[in-house]
């Protein structure tokens, strides 16, 4: 009697401590909403983020380390959370600006506004811009990722949850956060899908950092077929920013900008190609 009591509790134990692990063999998984909530509150909030970065673009057709073959640029961010946005790259003979807010996206180059449709390269931003679990979750959704499905998974020896897929499954968009810490760390915005193989394109984020209890990554990727196409390190970051009144107005940004004319006789063969670079932000992988 007393030999099955003390199997009956053993039983009991284990059972009570599987259910308590969140085991990766299927016991108990957050929710995408949850995770994203946690996420959020792990990386901190501000009223808006100021960072300055470094923007280098890789020659796509280099598939070796040397990566001696890229462009690299200055840019500035502004965040204005929830909802407004300013990229600047200002580099010789290049201005250029995007501005995204409720009211639009907008991109201002060398003085020519017009209006700016998001790229597969832009959307790094979101993760940080949105910041309620309710937009956010909206935006993935828009962007693909089904935030009603949730599971564990392994990316190169890291656990994490993966919200938008049943890991092993990387044919749909889907977001990777670190199961400690819940800090995002990979973004598959188009899947290995059967009817387009050759369009796997994902973003990784590294190297994060607490700057007055807001965490910023300062290392971000983008790779195409496994291919880095681009990189952006953060060299400044400030949490505080004070930000002039019409700095996300882009009707402000147009009545203050003349149309500047430059003549490509004056630009450097690499200067020609860092401006039919930023020109084509908006066209490329669309």
């Amino acid at each position: 009697m007393i030999t099955i009591i003390k199997k009956t509790i053993t039983c009991l134990l284990f059972f009570s401590v599987f259910l308590c692990s969140g085991s990766e063999t299927g016991a108990y998984i957050l929710s995408g909403p949850h995770i994203l909530q946690l996420m959020l509150q792990n990386i901190g909030k501000s009223k808006g983020l100021l960072i300055e970065q470094q923007l280098k673009i890789l020659n796509e057709m280099q598939q070796d380390d040397s990566q001696s073959d890229f462009i690299e640029l200055p840019e500035t961010l502004r965040f204005s959370f929830p909802r407004k946005f300013r990229s600047d790259i200002i580099a010789k003979n290049i201005q250029r600006t995007i501005i995204i807010s409720q009211k639009g996206a907008w991109s201002l180059t060398d003085g020519s506004i017009s209006e700016y449709f998001e790229t597969r390269f832009d959307f790094y931003k979101d993760i940080f811009l949105y910041n309620s679990r309710e937009l956010l979750g909206k935006r993935l959704s828009l962007l693909g990722v089904n935030i009603d499905i949730s599971s564990f998974g392994r990316f190169q020896g890291r656990t994490a949850y993966v919200i938008g897929a049943q890991y092993p499954d990387e044919s749909v968009p889907q977001v990777w956060f670190d199961k400690n810490t819940f800090r995002p760390f990979r973004w598959i915005i188009t899947g290995k899908a059967l009817e387009n193989p050759e369009d796997f394109f994902e973003i990784r984020y590294h190297n994060w950092r607490k700057v007055n209890r807001r965490w910023y990554p300062m290392l971000i990727e983008f790779f195409h077929n496994n291919i880095k196409l681009r990189e952006i390190k953060a060299v400044n970051i400030i949490t505080e920013p004070s930000f002039e009144k019409d700095i996300f107005n882009i009707e402000s940004i147009r009545s203050a900008s003349a149309p500047v004319i430059n003549n490509s006789e004056d630009l450097s063969d690499g200067m020609l190609e860092i401006k039919k670079t930023i020109e084509q932000f908006k066209k490329i992988y669309e």
